[in-house]
């Protein structure tokens, strides 16, 4: 597999992930053929198991290869995550094995999106966080993403990269492990009862087929090559909102327990994304799906 052919390649990692999938979908309805990248064993069309924390394997995988744009998401998506060794295998590591990867074209794709994440900025005690602000992660999560951010950067003048920081952003197939989608499931089970931290704080939520439409937008936007980009709705709900809307969906109200284990410490009661700088580059955004109809198309998935 050389050379470019006239239907351009997206090469996606993680491509069977929460976020993978919705950006597969939507870089194949506007026009690419998608290689998907995945740890496990391959079982589709279109799909290639390659463990990019191998870094003989991952150089030699993907030599044969010209993919005309790029997406990393593969990597350790869950803030408590318990493994610190594997967040750094995987979300710095395998990264740095990829860019390595790609480098060795003669004709470099024309787009690496990295997926990083909004949590890098930590609690830095302001409500709106745009890319201007000097991050201070506050778990190995961040730490693991905002490191991968630095090493990026020593690859910038060899390869277009551009850095995503994904606030929250929720949808059908999301784990339970994430907030919304554990309360949107004990709502469709028919529960009476949740345990939950602190539900009066606010943050910025957006809905996955937006960010998924804005990743693919940014790929194909020349603009955005070298920018860190904030990847938010910049608008703020309540988890006491929440809870409201998903009465409302169900027809009845879940008593919520507060569980010490899930109170955070000098938590932001509010905090949301600077999404402007997105706009300006790309002229979109996530917000334009109100929460309440992401919560609705939750619970009605099967």
């Amino acid at each position: 597999m050389t050379g470019r052919s006239e239907q351009p390649l997206a090469l996606v990692t993680g491509a069977r992930g929460f976020t993978g999938r919705y950006l597969r979908a939507e870089l194949e309805r506007s026009g690419y053929r998608v290689l998907a990248v995945v740890q496990e064993a391959a079982t589709q069309p279109g799909e290639m198991s390659l463990d990019l924390r191998d870094r003989a394997a991952t150089l030699r995988a993907l030599a044969p290869l010209a993919p005309d744009v790029v997406a990393h998401l593969a990597g350790i998506a869950l803030v408590a995550h318990g493994d610190a060794a594997a967040l750094y295998q995987t979300n710095l590591v395998a990264t740095r094995n990829l860019l390595e990867a790609l480098a060795q074209y003669a004709e470099p794709p024309r787009s690496v999106l990295l997926a990083s994440s909004g949590n890098v900025y930590g609690n830095l005690g302001s409500e709106v966080l745009d890319e201007s602000m000097a991050p201070q992660p506050a778990n190995d999560y961040a730490v693991s993403k905002l490191a991968m951010e630095h090493m990026a950067r020593l690859w910038m003048e060899r390869l277009p990269i551009v850095i995503a920081r994904p606030f929250n952003y929720t949808g059908v197939g999301q784990s339970e492990d994430f907030l919304l989608p554990k309360i949107v499931a004990h709502f469709r089970r028919g529960a009476r009862v949740i345990e939950l931290g602190n539900t009066h704080v606010a943050r910025d939520f957006s809905d996955v087929r937006e960010v998924a439409r804005c990743y693919r937008g940014l790929m194909d936007a020349p603009a955005a090559v070298g920018h860190t980009l904030n990847v938010c709705s910049g608008n703020v709900t309540a988890l006491d909102d929440v809870l409201e809307m998903m009465r409302s969906i169900a027809g009845y109200a879940i008593e919520v327990r507060v569980n010490p284990a899930f109170v955070r410490g000098h938590e932001i009661a509010r905090l949301r994304g600077s999404n402007r700088l997105l706009r300006n580059v790309l002229g979109d955004a996530p917000g334009t799906i109100p929460l309440e109809a992401t919560l609705r198309w939750m619970y009605a998935a099967a």
